[in-house]
C-alpha cells in the first residue's frame, strides 16, 4: 500500500460508503495507520491509499488507537473560522493557508460498527475537515486562495510533470 500523490484521478472520485467490516478492512486499516505515522500526519483518508470508500484516520495526538477510524463519516455541523497552513500526504512539499471551521461536529461508526459522535476543534476540527474532503474528491488546492495557487503552482507543476512519482512509499 502506497500514498496516492498529485494529479493521481483516484483523489478527484467521490468514495463509495463502506457497507462491511471485514478482515480485509482491519488489515486495510492497520496498513493505513502505519502509513500515516511513518508519513508524520494527521490524517489519512482511504482513497488516498487508492482505496475509494468512505474511511478515514485522523489522529492529532498520536493515540494509535482504534478509535482513530472513521468510516461513512459526515460532518453535521460547523462553528467558527479559522485561516491556517495544512498540507497533505498527497502534495509533498506543498503547504497554504485554508480557511476552515474552527468546531465541528460529526457522526461515523467506528471498526465495531458502533455509532459514535464527535465533537473536535482547533487541530482536530481541521484534520476532519481536510480529511472528508478527500472522500468527496475536494482536493486542498480547492480551497487556496487565488494568491494562494499561484504561490504554490511551481510545486503543482512539478507534481504534475513527475508521472513516475504518483504514488509514494514511506
Amino acid at each position: 500500500m502506497n500514498i496516492v500523490v498529485y494529479p493521481d484521478q483516484v483523489l478527484r472520485q467521490k468514495a463509495k460508503p463502506l457497507t462491511q467490516i471485514n478482515k480485509e478492512v482491519y488489515q486495510k486499516v492497520e496498513q493505513m495507520m502505519e502509513l500515516m505515522y511513518q508519513a508524520q500526519g494527521v490524517g489519512l483518508a482511504a482513497p488516498q491509499v487508492d482505496w475509494s470508500v468512505r474511511l478515514v484516520i485522523i489522529d492529532t495526538n498520536s493515540n494509535k488507537s482504534e478509535e482513530t477510524v472513521f468510516i461513512n463519516p459526515v460532518i453535521i455541523e460547523e462553528a467558527g473560522e479559522v485561516n491556517k497552513e495544512e498540507g497533505c500526504l498527497s502534495f509533498p512539499g506543498v503547504r497554504s493557508k485554508i480557511i476552515r471551521a474552527h468546531r465541528i461536529k460529526a457522526h461515523a461508526y467506528n471498526l465495531k460498527g458502533q455509532k459514535l459522535e464527535i465533537v473536535a476543534e482547533g487541530l482536530a476540527a481541521r484534520a476532519w475537515q481536510h480529511e472528508l474532503d478527500h472522500l468527496d474528491g475536494t482536493l486542498f488546492i480547492d480551497r487556496m486562495s487565488p494568491a494562494s495557487r499561484l504561490a504554490s503552482s511551481p510545486q503543482l507543476k512539478e507534481l504534475e510533470r513527475d508521472k513516475k512519482a504518483t504514488r509514494i512509499s514511506v
